[in-house]
């Protein structure tokens, strides 16, 4: 049986194996051959990361993992599934797999036969994936100290394939120097005859053109926001092609492709043996760049499993609904209580001082869209802290602290120059044939802070309208709207929105909440060091808060047939004495306040405690509202 450093070194070399064995259920196999391997927790860790490892430290042709979100789909591409290769000085025929490859290869001594009749030819779905948006540091860090993989500084990708070929064919692969195929007078030509025969793209069964790109100049590496780190990567999978979706996280896992011919651009040099107008031919060269760019920014991964992410907390199981999860489940929920009382804690000072706001926010924070009615998206709860004070101290001191809380998180300030000139929804580049990413391009559960302070007197032009119109959608009906030039598409988003303003916001929102700070002159540098002692005496768990909020959110909710028959009763006498007094609006937000209730303190089903609660502190949010709003009036 091979050893770990076999099928994590040298998968490709197992692949072939069972292809050489097997019948035609050899590509079944070894998806079985790897699930069984990778199946234990600690077996998954030894996988080097994309996301933690430098790329320049993996072997070339490794088994790798990469957590991810899809940023586009192509178009399917055609590959060598099966090819032939012949031995010069024999005439042995072979066939080899080209699955989970980019390249098909052969050494020098044989070629590649492009007319043989056994030649399969197959399809794969390639996927533009980037590391999903808006992770935060505590994530990334947590996700790298678990990997138990230690990268070692490797030589070039040419050495290192030319050693484990000597090791396997003992002779050089064509991977080999150009000066082993070129000495002697007669041999130049030779060299460039051969190296095409022994090298051919797998994707050249369908056009060569795909190895062109943008001569000079940056590769874009279309992060939805800016000042993401980490790597793109073009994803290749394989019998499910139309499995994955735009936007959803994901775990791959694959073999690493980073040959340097998929570098290899046709334009270059200012020379193009393209035919057609000047237009055409610089779109053809726009999408190649796009389709095509340098492994060594975009490397390639061959998918062989794969698993759609619930959530990317690193102290959850990845699948908390799961039985065997229920123990870890049930002792989060009896720590509930003591959990939610340290966050309030936290949050009351964030919140200078206002425990009544603390407790609207730490509601923000634990919720999410857990299912859509029609065009409602029920559990949204998108809040409006008003009142906030002048100055970036304020915004910087709670979005900093929220990053510390939750696993995804952006800040975007509300100042003219981003609406106007920001990209908010994605947009379709028919030149390059991909999708733009925009900053509304977000996996589910992301917490967005909108801070409004930052807005200065100025005009919005149509970019910045467009933007504050996409904000406001996906506030009120969590969809974003892709443009297709052609047409716009609503894609549905779960993205816990909060505004930060100093009055009522220009945004829609479900809650408003003035902040009522208890000291006039707050010292925001004294709340942040107060908050660092307490996290380092232990008074505030953040670990046990981060596992809380992260479990919240994917927890069931239920509501009895008698809770149920309570809650309408007061729906209904609510509207007797007043119609205005309780709204549909009214109501259903009173009942995503109750499920929030209920589940902050371990409960996940609503009790009539709880809804008396959250009808009183809606009845005490009122009040302040009203308040506010007097004391805001002008003084005749």
């Amino acid at each position: 049986m091979p050893a770990i450093e076999d099928w994590l070194n040298r998968p490709l070399d197992i692949i072939q194996g069972m292809f050489d064995h097997s019948n035609k259920d050899w590509s079944n196999k070894v998806v079985e051959y790897f699930q069984r391997r990778l199946d234990d927790k600690n077996t998954l860790e030894w996988v080097p990361s994309l996301n933690s490892n430098p790329l320049h430290q993996l072997k070339p042709n490794c088994l790798v993992r990469f957590r991810c979100m899809v940023q586009d789909t192509y178009d399917p591409e055609f590959y060598l599934g099966v090819y032939e290769v012949q031995d010069k000085n024999t005439g042995t025929k072979i066939l080899k797999s080209g699955k989970y490859q980019d390249v098909a290869e052969c050494v020098t001594h044989q070629r590649i036969n492009m007319e043989s009749p056994n030649n399969v030819t197959l399809d794969r779905q390639t996927l533009y994936c980037v590391p999903v948006p808006a992770e935060n540091e505590w994530v990334k860090q947590a996700y790298a100290e678990n990997c138990q993989h230690q990268p070692t500084p490797s030589t070039s990708t040419q050495q290192s394939r030319v050693k484990r070929a000597l090791e396997e064919d003992e002779v050089p692969p064509l991977a080999s120097s150009e000066s082993t195929m070129s000495e002697g007078g007669d041999a130049m030509e030779t060299s460039k005859v051969s190296e095409a025969e022994k090298r051919t793209r797998t994707e050249g069964a369908s056009s060569s053109s795909t190895q062109q790109g943008r001569p000079g100049g940056g590769v874009d590496l279309n992060f939805p926001l800016a000042g993401e780190r980490g790597p793109a990567c073009l994803v290749k999978v394989y019998d499910t092609l139309d499995a994955f979706k735009v936007n959803e996280m994901v775990e791959f896992v694959g073999v690493l492709s980073v040959d340097p011919v998929l570098a290899t651009f046709t334009h270059q040099n200012g020379s193009s043996s393209a035919v057609g107008e000047p237009d055409e031919v610089m779109d053809g060269i726009e999408e190649e760049s796009a389709h095509s760019p340098p492994p060594s920014l975009v490397p390639r991964l061959h998918v062989i499993l794969s698993q759609r992410l619930q959530h990317v907390n690193p102290l959850l199981p990845k699948n908390v609904t799961a039985p065997e999860t229920k123990p870890f489940v049930d002792s989060v929920l009896q720590e509930a209580g003591v959990i939610r009382d340290q966050l309030r804690l936290l949050l009351q000072q964030l919140c200078l001082g206002d425990a009544f706001a603390a407790d609207y926010l730490l509601l923000h924070l634990i919720s999410c869209v857990y299912a859509r009615r029609d065009v409602v998206a029920l559990g949204k709860f998108g809040l409006n802290l008003s009142g906030c004070p002048a100055g970036p101290e304020f915004i910087s001191l709670l979005s900093n602290q929220i990053k510390e809380l939750v696993c995804k998180s952006h800040v975007f300030p509300l100042s003219l120059q981003n609406m106007n000139s920001s990209l908010i929804s994605p947009k379709k580049d028919y030149s390059a044939n991909r999708l733009k990413s925009g900053a509304l391009q977000l996996t589910e559960r992301t917490h967005l802070i909108l801070d409004e302070t930052a807005m200065e007197p100025g005009q919005l032009d149509a970019t910045g309208v467009q933007n504050l119109t996409a904000l406001g959608n996906l506030i009120a009906w969590q969809k974003v709207e892709y443009d297709f030039n052609f047409h716009k598409t609503d894609f549905p988003a779960n993205v816990t929105v909060l505004v930060l303003s100093e009055g009522k916001s220009l945004l829609p929102s479900d809650c408003q909440v003035p902040i009522q700070p208890k000291t006039d002159a707050p010292n925001m540098a004294a709340i942040q060091n107060t908050i660092q002692q307490q996290i380092t005496s232990g008074a505030i768990d953040i670990k046990k808060i981060r596992t809380f909020i992260g479990l919240i959110q994917l927890l069931e909710y239920t509501l009895s047939d008698d809770i149920q028959k309570i809650v309408e009763d007061d729906f209904v006498e609510a509207r007797k004495t007043d119609l205005n007094s309780m709204t549909q609006e009214d109501f259903h937000s009173l009942l995503v306040i109750a499920r929030l209730l209920s589940l902050s303190t371990g409960q996940t089903s609503l009790t009539r405690e709880v809804w008396e609660r959250a009808k009183r502190m809606e009845s005490a949010r009122k009040v302040r509202l009203r308040t506010v709003a007097a004391a805001a009036m002008p003084r005749s």
